[in-house]
């Protein structure tokens, strides 16, 4: 045991594997960084970073369990977060289809709002914070991994936490830089870049679809 941690190679090898699952927050960065660039994803990697720290203060001081005691509040969090992933895909649909039909407005529209590009780290900020079943996993995944007798918890869930965002940190920084030699190769092609927005936006969609149909376990 390391300063109130159990178990830290099984923590890591589970964090690991969580933060190589596809989702929203990894999803919103590549596509981010195909679209603007390096600068904007490591913008959009920051909301990320923050709301999960968020989310992992609550989970340590406990706040993070009303959720499982306040079914009500879980159900608004759960519906305003499938909204808001379904208004983002819906956004990036239009944008796909502009760029597809190639007007002489779409490219200046499609470079537009459909990500509220103009503030990557807000809106993964929200994306990240939006989802209550993230919010439930934080609190279960630490809670195996803290020695409840240490003395100093908030070390442990310190330590723990720094490991997880080196873990996404990682996993982000691999995947804006792959999204932004895609974007080369998407400018010198309209359409293939027209049905990868596209895709993303029905990944989105499908996103909040699934956060809809949670339920508190």
């Amino acid at each position: 045991m390391l300063y109130g941690v159990t178990d830290l190679t099984t923590f890591i090898l589970g964090t690991i594997f969580i933060v190589l699952l596809p989702g929203p927050n990894s999803v919103y960065v590549m596509s981010i960084a195909s679209r603007l660039g390096v600068a904007a994803g490591y913008r959009g990697a920051c909301g990320i970073f923050v709301g999960d720290t968020i989310l992992m203060i609550l989970s340590a001081t406990g706040a993070a369990s009303v959720l499982k005691t306040t079914p009500a509040l879980f159900m608004v969090l759960k519906y305003a977060g499938a909204a808001y992933l379904a208004w983002v895909g819906l956004g990036l649909l239009r944008a796909a289809l502009t760029r597809w039909r190639n007007r002489a407005a779409g490219a200046a529209e499609a470079e537009q709002a459909p990500l509220d590009a103009a503030h990557p780290f807000r809106s993964a900020l929200v994306i990240s914070l939006m989802n209550p079943k993230a919010i439930l996993f934080f609190v279960s995944f630490f809670i195996q991994f803290v020695d409840p007798g240490y003395a100093y918890p908030a070390l442990s869930f310190a330590i723990l936490g720094t490991i997880v965002q080196v873990c996404s940190a990682a996993y982000l920084s691999a995947l804006i830089f792959g999204g932004a030699h895609l974007a080369a190769q998407f400018r010198r092609r309209r359409r293939l870049s027209a049905a990868a927005t596209g895709g993303v936006g029905g990944l989105f969609i499908g996103f909040g679809a699934k956060l809809a149909s949670a339920t508190l376990g």
